[in-house]
């Protein structure tokens, strides 16, 4: 064989091996749709009290939020009439699974263009799914969540007294909604640690485990799969399920 036959053979043999080894890569990455499932987490900030805001101990936002339930609890039997607090609080609970389904969907799961937008996608959201057993990035750190509850509290408070011309009735509304919150944080984090034997813990898990590990477009409730069956995003295999047993 020439010398020049023979580059021409080395070259498409190693094309024809680099050609197969980017499809694998991209068959194990639409896959596995994570790095590691180890209880690992990775630095995403050079500063390190940037890093360590990061991270929270799944225990805080009960730390935070538990005496905020209280206080918004205590202010709605001084301020609102007996009869309209448990709908509010219900209602509350109501809109927080309805804002933690368009929050994980349409916020969480945006991935804005360039490398700028997939790295804040990844600060957001994307270092979950990329380490999904993280126990330090499982709940929502308070420079987020204490932020956000401000900004939903004032929020709610100008709607609800434009509605009902009622300023108090965000006291109860605001106990509902949180608490809806604080559910979801823990189940979040027992989702991915906790073992179940009860069958609504384990279809839940189920849910959001095939959310993670096989399809990320779909399955996006946490504390409930009630949003997910009204919007029609809820997986095959529980779309099957549903129309067996109709």
């Amino acid at each position: 064989m020439s010398p020049s036959a023979a580059l021409f053979t080395n070259l498409l043999i190693f094309y024809l091996l680099l050609y197969l080894h980017l499809r694998l890569l991209k068959l194990f990455y639409v896959a596995k749709h994570y790095i590691s499932n180890a209880d690992v987490s990775v630095r995403m900030f050079e500063k390190d009290w940037m890093d360590y805001l990061s991270r929270v101990d799944y225990k805080v936002p009960l730390y935070i939020f538990v005496p905020v339930v209280i206080y918004f609890l205590y202010l709605s039997f001084t301020t609102v009439n007996l009869w309209y607090i448990t709908p509010l609080i219900v209602i509350g609970l109501i809109v927080w699974t309805f804002t933690e389904y368009n929050l994980h969907r349409f916020v969480f799961h945006w991935q804005p263009p360039g490398k700028l937008g997939a790295r804040l996608h990844f600060m957001f959201h994307g270092v979950h799914h990329a380490y999904p057993r993280d126990s330090k990035r499982l709940v929502m750190v308070p420079v987020v969540s204490v932020p956000l509850a401000v900004v939903f509290y004032f929020s709610f408070k100008f709607i609800l007294t434009k509605l009902f011309g009622n300023p108090h009735f965000i006291n109860p509304f605001f106990v509902g909604f949180v608490t809806g919150y604080l559910f979801y944080d823990m189940t979040h984090y027992a989702l991915h640690h906790a073992n179940f034997k009860s069958k609504f813990w384990l279809q839940l898990k189920q849910h959001h485990m095939i959310h993670h590990y096989s399809d990320p477009h779909n399955g996006f409730g946490v504390s409930t799969t009630f949003w997910d069956m009204v919007y029609r995003t809820t997986f095959k295999r529980e779309k099957q399920a549903a129309e067996v047993g109709a």
